[in-house]
């Protein structure tokens, strides 16, 4: 997935079913965004998240030799280079949570 196909996607979910919320949010866990879309769509309510993380570098672990010490893990992110990503959800009424789909199949990506 690149910046340009996410943004033609979003222009195509706009023009053809109207959008319901549009919002971005910083992610929970690590450095990134993502930015969500919600609309009415051909299987009901839908959302789309466009995730924008930076690429990581390198991974070390940091732990102790002592006993019974826990072990915590250090991630260098690139500074220029990032990685996208995109996930399609459909909202599913009887469990009253979004169900993730295979966004290939349901967008020509």
């Amino acid at each position: 997935m690149t910046k340009e196909k996410w943004e033609e996607i979003k222009g195509q979910v706009k023009d053809s079913f109207g959008v319901l919320e549009e919002k971005k949010e910083e992610l929970e866990l690590g450095p990134g965004e993502k930015e969500i879309i919600l609309f009415n769509g051909p299987l009901g309510k839908m959302k789309l998240e466009f995730i924008t993380r930076p690429v990581v570098l390198d991974k070390r672990a940091i732990a102790s030799r002592r006993i019974g010490s826990h072990r915590t893990v250090e991630y260098i992110y690139s500074d220029t280079e990032k990685s996208y990503t995109m996930k399609a959800y459909k909202w599913d009424e009887e469990q009253n949570d979004w169900l993730e789909m295979e966004a290939g199949k349901t967008f020509q990506l």
